[in-house]
Formats: C-alpha cells, sequence, structure tokens
C-alpha cells in the first residue's frame, strides 16, 4: 500500500494536459463522477484553465512528480462556510495501491491549515462506488448516513453516501 511521503500534491499546470486526459478520458474513471468521459483534448484543456486552474483548492495527486489523478476541495460560502466538499480521482492504473487515500489524508491535513474558520471537510460517494467508500473510510472519515435519492449521475437519481471529517477529528497515520 501506498505511504505519503509516495506522493505529492500540487497545482495543476496547462503542461499537465496529456497526464489529465489518461484518466479524463477513461469511462471507468468518470463512471461515479459528475463529468462526462473526455473524448477532444481541447475540450479539457478549456477546463482546466476555466476551472481548475483558477480554482482556490484543486491540485494534482503526483507520482515521481507526475500526475496520477487529482483532488479538489469545493469550499462553502455564507452559512456553508464552515464547510467544504472533498472530491478525488485517480488514473485506473493506479487503483486498489493506497494513492487514494494518501491523497485524502494529505489534502484535509493542508486544508485545514491552510483554509481559516474550516470545520468540516465532506465527501458524496455514490452507494455503488465501495471502492470509494474504502478511500474515505480507510483515511478516517466517518460514514454519516445514506442521502436517497440525492443527485442525479449520468442521467440517473441516485443514493449518496455522506462522509465527514471534522477539524476536531485526529488523523489517521
Amino acid at each position: 500500500m501506498a505511504e505519503e511521503r509516495e506522493i505529492t500534491l500540487r497545482r495543476f499546470d496547462l503542461s499537465d494536459l496529456d497526464d489529465y486526459m489518461v484518466w479524463a478520458s477513461d469511462h471507468r474513471v468518470s463512471a461515479f463522477c459528475r463529468w462526462d468521459t473526455y473524448t477532444d483534448k481541447e475540450d479539457l484543456r478549456r477546463y482546466m484553465r476555466e476551472t481548475v486552474l483558477p480554482h482556490p483548492w484543486f491540485r494534482a495527486i503526483c507520482l515521481g512528480g507526475r500526475p496520477i489523478g487529482a483532488v479538489s476541495v469545493n469550499l462553502g460560502a455564507g452559512c456553508d462556510r464552515c464547510k467544504g466538499e472533498l472530491g478525488y480521482v485517480l488514473a485506473a492504473a493506479h487503483w486498489g495501491r493506497g494513492y487514494g487515500t494518501a491523497a485524502a489524508k494529505m489534502a484535509v491535513r493542508s486544508v485545514f491549515q491552510e483554509v481559516e474558520g474550516l470545520e468540516r471537510v465532506e465527501a458524496l460517494v455514490d452507494v455503488d462506488n465501495k471502492g470509494s467508500q474504502r478511500v474515505l473510510e480507510k483515511a478516517g472519515f466517518v460514514r454519516e448516513g445514506v442521502l436517497r435519492k440525492s443527485m442525479v449521475l449520468k442521467g440517473r437519481t441516485r443514493d449518496m453516501v455522506v462522509f465527514s471529517f471534522i477539524s476536531a477529528d485526529a488523523l489517521v497515520d
């Protein structure tokens, strides 16, 4: 299994386009994601330029300095300013090696240090995405329950499992 020292998190750059395309064009990876599989590199370049690069907390999960996935925290505003929503994705070739768990732990540690007033990081996972649920459990997130018929993904209304990690929780080694 991966240890945190094997991977790093860093901001994306447009030069990461080809590495990003590896997972963004894989239907196995995008199956449970809110975005559709990318088939056009220029569409992905536009997404990176307009969404990824200006995002305050969107990081590349790197192995040997090259992106193998992404992790983001969408920060709340107004009444929700105390929380953020964690999302992550890994190239299929790197599934089952502990990289997702390590990245989630690193992201939680970093975002709590960097974002003043943040008290909760939550993640919503499709009930059928058992691998992603296991990532969060191993990263120390608490499974809070199931939100029934909570989100439309790929044209279907889905039940979502909600997980949380609060600033007072102990980080898992």
